[in-house]
Protein backbone atom coordinates (compact mmCIF):
# COMPACT_ATOMS: atom_id res chain seq x y z
CA UNK A 1 0.00 0.00 0.00
CA UNK A 2 1.55 3.45 -0.77
CA UNK A 3 1.80 6.11 1.52
CA UNK A 4 -0.75 8.66 2.29
CA UNK A 5 -0.20 12.35 2.69
CA UNK A 6 -1.69 15.31 3.30
CA UNK A 7 -0.46 18.69 2.20
CA UNK A 8 -0.97 21.80 4.23
CA UNK A 9 0.81 25.07 3.61
CA UNK A 10 -0.54 28.48 3.04
CA UNK A 11 1.61 28.97 0.26
CA UNK A 12 0.27 27.16 -2.97
CA UNK A 13 3.69 26.94 -5.15
CA UNK A 14 5.16 24.86 -2.06
CA UNK A 15 2.03 22.20 -2.19
CA UNK A 16 2.67 22.15 -6.25
CA UNK A 17 5.95 21.41 -5.56
CA UNK A 18 5.31 18.84 -2.89
CA UNK A 19 3.21 17.33 -4.47
CA UNK A 20 5.28 17.18 -7.82
CA UNK A 21 8.11 15.45 -6.03
CA UNK A 22 6.07 12.84 -4.06
CA UNK A 23 3.52 11.81 -6.83
CA UNK A 24 6.39 11.15 -9.02
CA UNK A 25 6.92 7.83 -6.48
CA UNK A 26 5.40 4.53 -6.79
CA UNK A 27 4.95 3.77 -2.97
CA UNK A 28 3.42 7.83 -2.10
CA UNK A 29 0.10 9.42 -3.08
CA UNK A 30 -0.62 12.72 -2.21
CA UNK A 31 -4.43 12.77 -0.89
CA UNK A 32 -5.27 15.61 -0.34
CA UNK A 33 -4.36 19.77 0.33
CA UNK A 34 -4.77 22.41 3.01
CA UNK A 35 -4.42 25.29 2.95
CA UNK A 36 -4.00 26.35 6.75
CA UNK A 37 -3.96 24.61 9.50
CA UNK A 38 -8.07 24.89 10.90
CA UNK A 39 -8.75 22.75 7.63
CA UNK A 40 -6.52 19.87 8.66
CA UNK A 41 -8.71 17.76 11.50
CA UNK A 42 -11.80 17.21 8.82
CA UNK A 43 -9.34 16.66 6.33
CA UNK A 44 -7.66 13.89 8.12
CA UNK A 45 -10.79 12.48 9.08
CA UNK A 46 -12.43 12.39 5.15
CA UNK A 47 -9.06 11.12 3.42
CA UNK A 48 -7.01 8.97 6.43
CA UNK A 49 -3.69 10.13 4.89
CA UNK A 50 -0.33 8.20 6.76
CA UNK A 51 1.50 11.81 7.24
CA UNK A 52 0.67 15.05 7.75
CA UNK A 53 3.39 17.45 5.72
CA UNK A 54 2.50 21.01 7.50
CA UNK A 55 3.69 24.40 7.81
CA UNK A 56 4.60 25.41 11.25
CA UNK A 57 3.63 28.81 10.57
CA UNK A 58 0.37 29.57 8.86
CA UNK A 59 -2.34 32.79 9.23
CA UNK A 60 -5.50 31.18 10.83
CA UNK A 61 -4.26 28.31 12.78
CA UNK A 62 -0.25 27.48 13.35
CA UNK A 63 1.11 23.67 12.85
CA UNK A 64 2.20 23.78 16.58
CA UNK A 65 -1.69 24.12 17.12
CA UNK A 66 -2.67 22.06 14.23
CA UNK A 67 -0.77 19.36 15.80
CA UNK A 68 -2.29 19.46 19.36
CA UNK A 69 -5.59 19.87 17.51
CA UNK A 70 -4.94 16.80 15.54
CA UNK A 71 -3.80 14.39 18.50
CA UNK A 72 -5.89 15.82 20.67
CA UNK A 73 -8.87 15.21 18.72
CA UNK A 74 -8.50 12.15 16.04
CA UNK A 75 -8.10 8.69 16.87
CA UNK A 76 -5.16 6.76 15.40
CA UNK A 77 -3.86 10.42 14.32
CA UNK A 78 -1.02 10.30 11.39
CA UNK A 79 2.27 10.74 11.39
CA UNK A 80 2.93 14.69 11.37
CA UNK A 81 6.11 15.88 9.29
CA UNK A 82 6.68 19.52 9.98
CA UNK A 83 7.10 21.55 7.14
CA UNK A 84 9.64 24.44 7.94
CA UNK A 85 11.74 27.67 6.08
CA UNK A 86 14.66 27.85 9.36
CA UNK A 87 15.94 24.82 10.72
CA UNK A 88 17.01 25.95 14.00
CA UNK A 89 13.67 27.97 14.75
CA UNK A 90 11.85 27.30 17.93
CA UNK A 91 8.14 26.96 16.28
CA UNK A 92 9.96 23.92 14.95
CA UNK A 93 10.89 22.84 18.68
CA UNK A 94 7.62 23.81 20.24
CA UNK A 95 6.08 21.67 17.21
CA UNK A 96 8.30 18.82 18.22
CA UNK A 97 7.33 18.84 21.75
CA UNK A 98 3.88 19.05 20.92
CA UNK A 99 3.94 16.28 19.08
CA UNK A 100 5.16 16.15 15.67
CA UNK A 101 7.40 13.65 14.24
CA UNK A 102 9.57 15.26 12.59
CA UNK A 103 10.50 18.55 10.69
CA UNK A 104 11.33 19.14 6.38
CA UNK A 105 13.14 22.36 5.37
CA UNK A 106 11.17 24.14 2.68
CA UNK A 107 14.39 24.03 0.83
CA UNK A 108 14.77 20.21 1.10
CA UNK A 109 16.13 18.60 -2.17
CA UNK A 110 13.51 16.02 -3.70
CA UNK A 111 15.32 12.74 -2.18
CA UNK A 112 15.52 14.50 0.68
CA UNK A 113 11.58 15.01 0.80
CA UNK A 114 10.96 11.91 -0.64
CA UNK A 115 13.36 9.73 2.42
CA UNK A 116 11.71 11.95 5.18
CA UNK A 117 7.89 11.02 4.09
CA UNK A 118 8.98 7.26 3.87
CA UNK A 119 11.15 7.70 7.57
CA UNK A 120 8.44 9.13 9.49
CA UNK A 121 5.78 6.97 7.73
CA UNK A 122 7.97 3.63 8.85
CA UNK A 123 8.60 5.58 12.26
CA UNK A 124 12.05 3.23 13.25
CA UNK A 125 14.57 5.74 12.63
CA UNK A 126 14.59 9.65 14.20
CA UNK A 127 14.61 12.16 11.40
CA UNK A 128 17.90 14.72 11.29
CA UNK A 129 19.00 13.78 15.39
CA UNK A 130 21.64 16.36 15.21
CA UNK A 131 19.06 19.00 14.24
CA UNK A 132 17.08 17.52 16.78
CA UNK A 133 19.81 17.67 19.42
CA UNK A 134 21.25 21.06 18.71
CA UNK A 135 17.23 22.15 19.04
CA UNK A 136 17.47 20.75 22.05
CA UNK A 137 19.88 22.71 23.14
CA UNK A 138 19.03 25.45 22.11
CA UNK A 139 15.77 25.45 23.19
CA UNK A 140 15.03 22.93 25.79
CA UNK A 141 15.26 23.39 29.24
CA UNK A 142 18.23 21.99 29.97
CA UNK A 143 16.94 18.73 32.19
CA UNK A 144 14.66 21.76 34.19
CA UNK A 145 10.97 20.18 32.88
CA UNK A 146 10.08 19.33 35.96
CA UNK A 147 6.64 17.37 33.86
CA UNK A 148 9.90 15.09 32.30
CA UNK A 149 11.36 14.40 34.43
CA UNK A 150 8.73 12.88 36.82
CA UNK A 151 7.86 11.44 33.41
CA UNK A 152 11.02 9.31 33.18
CA UNK A 153 11.21 8.77 36.99
CA UNK A 154 7.68 7.54 36.88
CA UNK A 155 8.72 4.92 34.22
CA UNK A 156 11.35 3.29 35.83
CA UNK A 157 13.52 2.24 32.59
CA UNK A 158 15.51 -1.04 32.83
CA UNK A 159 19.20 -0.80 32.29
CA UNK A 160 18.53 -2.14 28.79
CA UNK A 161 15.82 -0.06 28.05
CA UNK A 162 18.18 3.08 29.22
CA UNK A 163 20.63 2.14 26.73
CA UNK A 164 17.96 1.53 23.67
CA UNK A 165 16.24 5.31 24.39
CA UNK A 166 20.21 7.02 24.25
CA UNK A 167 20.83 4.49 20.61
CA UNK A 168 17.16 5.73 19.76
CA UNK A 169 18.36 9.78 20.93
CA UNK A 170 21.21 9.51 18.15
CA UNK A 171 19.20 8.20 15.31
CA UNK A 172 20.25 4.32 15.38
CA UNK A 173 17.08 2.71 13.60
CA UNK A 174 15.87 -0.79 15.35
CA UNK A 175 18.79 -2.93 12.73
CA UNK A 176 21.60 -0.35 13.96
CA UNK A 177 20.79 -0.44 17.71
CA UNK A 178 20.56 -4.83 17.38
CA UNK A 179 23.78 -4.89 15.53
CA UNK A 180 25.49 -2.35 18.55
CA UNK A 181 23.84 -4.51 21.25
CA UNK A 182 24.04 -7.71 19.77
CA UNK A 183 21.09 -8.41 20.22
CA UNK A 184 17.81 -9.59 17.41
CA UNK A 185 15.84 -6.96 15.75
CA UNK A 186 12.55 -8.29 17.30
CA UNK A 187 14.23 -7.99 20.96
CA UNK A 188 14.77 -4.45 19.50
CA UNK A 189 11.19 -3.60 18.80
CA UNK A 190 10.43 -5.23 21.94
CA UNK A 191 12.58 -2.64 24.08
CA UNK A 192 11.29 0.48 21.92
CA UNK A 193 7.58 -0.65 22.29
CA UNK A 194 8.30 -1.11 26.40
CA UNK A 195 10.53 2.65 26.30
CA UNK A 196 7.46 4.33 24.44
CA UNK A 197 4.74 2.96 26.65
CA UNK A 198 6.73 3.53 30.05
CA UNK A 199 6.92 7.28 28.67
CA UNK A 200 3.65 7.66 27.54
CA UNK A 201 4.96 8.80 24.10
CA UNK A 202 3.11 8.31 21.02
CA UNK A 203 6.85 7.36 18.93
CA UNK A 204 10.50 7.75 18.86
CA UNK A 205 10.26 11.57 18.71
CA UNK A 206 8.60 12.12 22.10
CA UNK A 207 10.08 9.61 23.35
CA UNK A 208 13.64 11.35 22.63
CA UNK A 209 12.15 14.69 23.61
CA UNK A 210 11.49 13.69 26.85
CA UNK A 211 14.93 12.06 27.13
CA UNK A 212 16.32 15.69 26.02
CA UNK A 213 13.84 17.68 28.94
CA UNK A 214 14.78 15.89 31.86
CA UNK A 215 18.66 15.58 30.95
CA UNK A 216 18.67 11.45 30.52
CA UNK A 217 20.05 12.13 27.46
CA UNK A 218 22.41 14.90 26.73
CA UNK A 219 21.90 17.28 23.60
CA UNK A 220 25.24 18.75 23.32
Amino acid sequence: MPVRVLLVDDEPLVRAGLRAVLEAQPDIEVVGEAADGAAVIPLVRQVRPDVVAMDVRMPLLDGIEATRALLRTVADPPKILVVTTFEYDEYVYEALRAGADGFLLKRARPAEIVHAVRLIAEGESLLFPASVRRLAAEYGDGGGNRAARAEVERARLTEREGEVLRLMARGLSNAEIAARLVVGTETVKSHVSAVLAKLGARDRTQAVITAYEWGFVAPG
